[in-house]
């Protein structure tokens, strides 16, 4: 009976990370496109949505170690689904925070072609799909790729904080505008450091191994 309540409890997590990517791709596409009616959807419709998963999902979790008090590996597992839980619901409030500097760009022209944003946001929902596989499947070794991968992350926020810094330097009125990119940058990077988190909690679900603050 609390196998196939925890199997559920996966699906309902998953389908939570579905929206979660969903938000991040339109926030990014309705930023390159300027597409501001899919940028408020996100704001208006996907992160109240993502707010009542987290809710639920945590409410299915407390049930469930009330009714079935879990024990050794189910209870872990149970717990680590609550703090992925909440963790996905601060992606989601990433999402929402890179779509609220989208709209403010969309009335403006870019101060540079966006390149480095797209791909850390191509890294960032890859590592995102593979952390929530990792978990479902208890794949350590999915896991561990995903942990690598935050490195690319990092440096292309680097180079992107570099650019920007030279063009607000070089021309005042990009202060502005390069400041909603840094605030984009910086969003992209803080969800896959959430991914991060997941893979590490999953090693050490299946692994017993504590690897955060270490490298890879």
């Amino acid at each position: 009976m609390l196998e196939s309540k925890i199997i559920s409890l996966k699906k309902d997590l998953a389908f939570f990370a579905s929206l979660i990517e969903k938000m991040i791709e339109e926030s990014i596409r309705g930023l390159k496109e300027k597409d501001v009616p899919m940028l408020k959807e996100i704001l208006a419709v996907h992160e109240p949505k993502a707010n009542r998963l987290e809710n639920e999902i945590d409410e299915e979790c407390i049930g469930l170690i009330a009714t079935f008090q879990p024990k050794a590996r189910d209870l872990r597992t149970i717990l680590m689904v609550m703090r992925m839980n909440n963790d996905l619901e601060r992606m989601g409030d990433h999402s929402e925070n890179i779509a609220e500097s989208a709209i403010f760009l969309a009335e403006r022209p870019f101060v540079k072609p966006l390149v480095d944003i797209p791909r850390m946001a191509a890294i960032s929902i890859g590592m995102l799909k593979d952390a929530v596989t990792s978990f479902i499947e208890e794949n350590p070794i999915l896991a561990k790729d995903v942990c690598m991968r935050d490195n690319e992350v990092d440096d292309l926020h680097e180079q992107i904080i570099r650019e920007l810094i030279t063009f607000m330097t070089g021309d005042p009125t990009t202060i502005e505008r390069s400041l909603h990119l840094l605030r984009i940058g910086r969003n992209l990077e803080r969800i896959a450091d959430l991914s991060t988190n997941i893979c590490e909690d999953t090693i050490f679900m299946v692994e017993g191994k504590v690897i955060k603050h270490h490298k890879y």
